[in-house]
């Protein structure tokens, strides 16, 4: 049950949900709704994609969840992502089959959950002279279409210049290429989804909540947390570790032992006015045996990334330094009729990836796959530790995490996610597109650009953010151009936005369109 729920969601009593084995919890306090009086089944540390994907799959399965993040939801590696759900094709040359597989199967289940936060993008890959040859890229694509059971994608396609206008954009020495799908994702608000259903089903979300320590006490967890208010100390049947690059130092914390270690690689993004017209996106070879990808970003621009750099420093405070920024642009200009300059630079973003430490020597093959810790003594709290992971694969994750987790619990409730919707995306019969044509119908007195952002970022949720207005003055104050105090008020109510910076970068990316004067009105709406 969550002892406490956000703004306009707070229950009057403890919430049913369904699976409730006899002393499995302490109970809240129903009269005070007291924090310190809270034992949960499973308390997970990391409001990331793993941690959210975890605490929403457990809260499904009945079991009283407590999901902690120190800062916002998916506010460092899981919102500074590629933004992309797909299988990996350059892991098919590291031989990483399994993972590939389980991706590109995730990528259909992911495309019928949440229709509108992850949609089709066809790649294109051109042949570069000197690097990979056709018949390799070739096998490599075969293999690609049909090792993850492919049912919603067109398969590859070869091109040619003069036929194909795909590789139009590139310059004229590029001639024959190859044109596969793949998935886009807005990976922050993938992360709140994942959130908000959790807690639905009766999970606890509290962000600004920071873990400091755990301590066992017999078969319980004595979890130590610290908020703006003060700290106080939860109980908790099971731990579970989704803390990313941080996850060594919640270790530290618990005093757990480990059998896995955790390296940390940057990677980092730019984005730069839009290069190219079309929608599709292009993954380009280097001589360094890397990809890099060009993508359409958010109608007027292209973001570019990544690199894979090695990192030891703070992961709290990262930026797209200054040899990661010119290795982009010279990696996409090598394709490009006018070559793209720092100086063409928009936005830049870096994030840490956590992944699992295999023991290779270089940054790009280190494994994207995940691997557990499982320190469970006999007859004392279990605590499991999440190495490694990606945005593709965080559901079948969580449930392989519970597949081990739960068993020393004693309870077995089995797993549901692979056939439900994420929020928003339960859409009516025609799908997606004609659920907008409907939105634009119905609410003809409203932009329809606003009525397609609107859609694209919350789905069939939107009907209740527009509720029944029928033109602008209906959403409320305009703050910035459009955007209204009625979802202004979504996002702080049920979706734990607290500052301008998790409105306008994580759960939109509408800071790139605003000058600073619409940014500071933004900002302050949240601090009135």
């Amino acid at each position: 049950m969550a002892c406490e729920a956000a703004a306009g969601d707070v229950p009057a009593r403890p919430v049913a949900v369904t699976y409730r084995p006899p002393g499995s919890i302490r109970w809240c306090d129903a009269m005070t709704n007291s924090p310190e009086s809270c034992s949960y089944d499973l308390v997970v540390v990391g409001g990331g994609i793993n941690g959210a994907g975890i605490a929403r799959d457990a809260a499904g399965r009945g079991l009283s969840v407590l999901l902690v993040e120190r800062g916002d939801l998916g506010n460092a590696t899981s919102s500074a992502s590629s933004k992309l759900i797909h299988g990996g094709l350059r892991y098919l040359e590291q031989y990483q089959f399994r993972l590939v597989r389980e991706s590109l199967a995730e990528r259909e289940v992911l495309l019928a959950a949440a229709g509108h936060l992850i949609w089709p993008l066809r790649f294109v890959l051109p042949l570069h002279r000197g690097l990979r040859p056709a018949w390799l890229l070739r096998l490599g694509l075969l293999l690609y279409d049909h090792i993850g059971g492919r049912k919603r994608l067109p398969p590859t396609r070869t091109l040619r210049r003069g036929r194909d206008p795909e590789l139009d954009p590139l310059r004229a020495g590029f001639r024959r290429g190859f044109e596969y799908s793949d998935c886009w994702a807005d990976d922050a608000r993938l992360v709140v989804a994942n959130a908000v259903d959790a807690r639905s089903r009766g999970a606890s979300v509290e962000v600004g909540t920071a873990f400091e320590s755990a301590q066992r006490a017999g078969r319980e967890w004595q979890v130590r947390l610290a908020t703006p208010g003060g700290t106080r100390t939860v109980g908790a049947r099971a731990l579970v570790n989704a803390a990313g690059p941080w996850v060594e130092q919640v270790l530290r914390g618990s005093g757990a032992t480990r059998r896995n270690a955790v390296r940390l690689v940057k990677g980092s993004h730019i984005v730069v006015p839009r290069i190219y017209a079309g929608e599709q996106a292009y993954t380009l070879q280097n001589s360094d045996g890397r990809v890099v990808f060009m993508i359409p970003y958010e109608g007027a621009f292209t973001l570019i990334g990544t690199t894979d750099v090695p990192f030891d420093g703070d992961p709290v405070a990262l930026r797209a330094d200054a040899a990661e920024i010119e290795y982009l642009c010279r990696s996409v200009s090598d394709y490009l009729p006018r070559p793209v300059s720092p100086d063409d630079l928009r936005w830049s973003y870096a994030g840490v990836r956590p992944l699992h430490d295999d023991g290779g020597r270089n940054a790009s093959t280190i494994t994207r796959d995940y691997v557990f810790d499982l320190d469970a003594p006999p007859a004392a709290a279990p605590m499991l530790s999440v190495f490694g992971g990606k945005l593709t694969t965080h559901r079948k994750l969580a449930e392989h995490a519970l597949a081990q987790l739960l068993p020393t619990l004693g309870v077995h409730p089995g797993p549901w996610t692979r056939a439900a919707t994420l929020p928003g995306g339960d859409f009516p019969p025609g799908g997606y597109d004609e659920f907008v044509r409907s939105m634009r119908r119905r609410h003809a007195g409203l932009a329809p650009t606003l009525i397609d952002r609107l859609c694209r970022a919350y789905g069939t949720v939107a009907e209740r953010i527009i509720g029944g207005a029928v033109d602008p003055r209906g959403l409320g104050e305009e703050i910035a151009p459009e955007l209204h105090e009625a979802e202004l008020q979504h996002l702080k109510d049920r979706e734990w936005a607290r500052s301008a910076e998790d409105a306008l970068w994580r759960r939109s990316k509408l800071g790139l369109r605003y000058d600073r004067a619409q940014v500071d009105r933004v900002r302050a709406w949240f601090g009135a």
